[in-house]
């Protein structure tokens, strides 16, 4: 298996309104099927879909609470950082930790969008992004 990630499905309990969360962050849905609403998000795809038929897609028992992952958003500096959480809040997220120093040297915040998704916004000064938004990993220490 080579070692990449294609697509990232989000269980969500109200499509239209994840789907408007969204939209208003600026992601423009892709071409979907009925159900489910795509978002291509650089080299691999982020994913709308029913919470109760993803939990029986993907073999699990959904207890309703928060499933051990959080997504992240990297930038290239601090006050970026906190750009990205003010505009996560005017769309319609609660704001779980407003930016700030980490202890592995960085600056981070998180958002929770409407169905309970967190997002880290953090910056690495360890690793860069690039122009396209792609993020690579420095020297390992944060």
């Amino acid at each position: 298996m080579e070692q990449r990630l294609s697509v990232l499905t989000l269980g969500v309990r109200d499509l239209d309104r994840a789907v408007a969360f969204y939209r208003s962050l600026g992601w423009t849905p892709a071409a979907s099927p009925e159900g489910v609403v795509f978002f291509q998000v650089g080299g691999m795809v982020v994913a709308l879909w029913d919470r109760a038929a993803l939990e029986v897609d993907s073999c699990v028992e959904d207890s309703g609470g928060w499933g051990g992952v959080t997504l992240a958003y990297n930038v290239g500096s601090r006050e970026e950082v906190d750009d990205v959480i003010v505009e996560a809040e005017a769309a319609g997220a609660t704001i779980g930790r407003p930016g700030g120093g980490t202890f592995w040297g960085g600056y981070s915040g998180v958002f929770i969008d409407p169905e309970g998704h967190p997002w880290e916004v953090a910056h690495n000064p360890y690793w860069t992004v690039t122009e396209d938004g792609q993020t690579l990993v420095g020297d390992g220490r944060g």
